[in-house]
């Protein structure tokens, strides 16, 4: 059984500890949300500063080519990649992720168009985030060539949904709301094998777990940096593309930035060769910047060992709920099977909303989800085993004391 004095003696053998103080975390809150936004990288606050007074400030225009912010969406995806399975020239840091979401899926369409032209099947999951089967629908409409979104649910599986009719399949790599890990290259191969080229969304994955893109011979991905990658709020996500899809489309959104020479200001779209095409407008640079302080941090970090804390971390979650919250009726919705567990751990209770609210007035920061579920972000690089602990220990006394069941607690914010 755990106790406070096992999880301060796991946390001085653990190998990523010291990662802890490369971030800025309020004194005294255990933070559980780093899957909607990580925490403060250190090294953020003077990188800002050195874009916007130095080379915004005194560089001005000069800095396009002085700091180079021309080559920083090519840049940053080239020490992304790594982090994802991916080689250089693949991923670009561009857009949002639903942005760049509809345009892997016009890419994969078109290609799909060429070799199968009947196939007019999208399937994703009906759990899948909302904005991505929102792209699917926005797709669907824009092209008015009979395409349809099949979803798997309770009453339809992946199996059952993929035939000869499918396109494109979209998944996330890992649930959204229950953590749900899909075995990347089984699908991908089981997709193939109907001819369905795949879209990840790595929302959930990417800085959490191992992406393995290239050795599950995936298609196209998708993700944001601002969860595990500590980018900072709204910060620019990334695309990916198999070296072998880049250069068979012109993607939609052909701004300038994706043409082969944007300065020759010509009247007629060029798409750059290779990944550079995915780009659209003019990129936000000042945001852009800081993605670089939590990947640098992320690229020290050794895949395997951040894994098998996150696991345990998740595994000593579960456990201490069981044991010290186990009177009240909290249902585990994330999979005990370590294979299929992403990095967070929800549980359903009927009054989740206002014990979220209690939780983040203790300083034990998660977040909610409909229906019913309280989610927590499991973050290895700055949470220890005592951060767990002692997480649980205030959920336990506000359930024990029912100090959740006040009138503040229960009003809706805008944001919840």
């Amino acid at each position: 059984m755990q106790s406070r004095e096992s999880c301060a003696l796991a946390d001085q053998q653990d190998p990523l500890a010291g990662f802890r103080q490369q971030f800025a975390i309020p004194e005294g809150v255990i933070y559980l949300d780093g899957n909607s936004l990580g925490v403060l990288p250190k090294t953020a606050l003077a990188r800002s500063q050195q874009v916007i007074a130095e080379e915004w400030g005194n560089g001005l225009i000069r800095s396009w080519n002085s700091a180079d912010w021309f080559a920083l969406p090519t840049r940053l995806g080239d020490k992304l990649a790594s982090l994802l399975g991916a080689a250089a020239g693949e991923v670009v840091v561009t857009d949002t992720t639903s942005l760049n979401l509809f345009k892997a899926l016009a890419a994969a369409v078109r290609i799909q168009q060429q070799a199968y032209p009947t196939r007019r099947v999208i399937v994703s999951e009906r759990d899948n985030f909302p904005t991505d089967l929102y792209m699917v629908q926005g797709l669907i409409e824009f092209l008015q060539q009979g395409y349809e979104l099949r979803l798997i649910d309770e009453n339809l599986s992946l199996e059952q949904a993929l035939d000869e009719d499918v396109a494109v399949l979209l998944l996330s790599h890992v649930n959204y709301r229950t953590a749900y890990l899909y075995d990347m290259a089984a699908v991908t191969d089981l997709a193939h094998r109907y001819g369905a080229l795949t879209i990840w969304d790595l929302a959930h994955s990417a800085g959490a777990l191992p992406v393995e893109l290239n050795a599950a011979q995936a298609d196209f991905a998708v993700g944001c940096t601002y969860k595990y990658l500590n980018g900072g709020p709204g910060a620019p996500a990334f695309i990916w593309v198999a070296a072998r899809h880049q250069d068979r489309f012109w993607q939609p959104l052909s701004g300038w930035w994706g043409h082969q020479q944007p300065f020759a200001m010509s009247s007629d779209y060029q798409p750059a060769a290779g990944i550079r095409r995915f780009l659209c407008g003019t990129q936000p640079i000042v945001s852009m910047a800081l993605v670089e302080c939590g990947l640098e941090i992320a690229l020290q970090a050794d895949q395997a060992l951040l894994r098998q804390k996150s696991l345990a971390l998740t595994d000593l979650f579960i456990e201490l709920v069981e044991q010290r919250c186990g009177a009240h009726p909290l249902s585990l919705i994330t999979p005990r099977e370590h294979a299929r567990r992403g990095s967070h751990i929800s549980f359903r209770h009927p009054q989740a909303y206002a014990i979220t609210q209690a939780l983040i007035a203790a300083e034990v920061i998660g977040d909610y989800r409909e229906p019913e579920v309280l989610r927590f972000g499991v973050t290895p690089l700055y949470l220890s085993y005592s951060d767990i602990w002692e997480a649980v220990e205030r959920l336990r006394q506000i359930l024990d004391s029912g100090s959740w069941d006040k009138p503040e607690f229960h009003r809706r914010s805008a944001v919840t």
